[in-house]
């Protein structure tokens, strides 16, 4: 797949994710890369500028027989700007399959 059509919704598909339930690093990764093919390392960047933008905030949580986990939980900011997005994405990607289905076939 294109890498610039997964590069303009990774950060979506983050606040997706948390929305539903604070994750670790790992995790959200994991979660990600089962369904979109995204090389190791991607989210991290993206988990640091959301919580630079204020849309994440995190903390830490022990593990039984392992060091603390860094969670990541979703801000009153993050959810306004999620549904915001999230609309204008859905929109867009409607816009973008009519169009594409609209097409005559070429057959020249």
């Amino acid at each position: 797949m294109n890498a610039q059509y997964k590069k303009g919704v990774l950060e979506l598909c983050v606040l997706s994710l948390l929305k539903q339930r604070d994750c670790y690093g790992y995790e959200i990764s994991d979660s990600l890369s089962k369904r979109i093919d995204i090389a190791d390392g991607t989210v991290y960047p993206i988990l640091r500028k959301l919580k630079s933008d204020g849309l994440l905030t995190t903390y830490l949580q022990e593990e039984s027989g392992g060091p603390p986990r860094k969670y990541y939980s979703i801000t009153k900011l993050g959810r306004e700007i999620y549904e915001r997005d999230r609309a204008e994405y859905l929109q867009f990607a409607q816009a973008i399959r009519t169009l594409l289905e609209d097409q005559p076939d070429d057959k020249a």
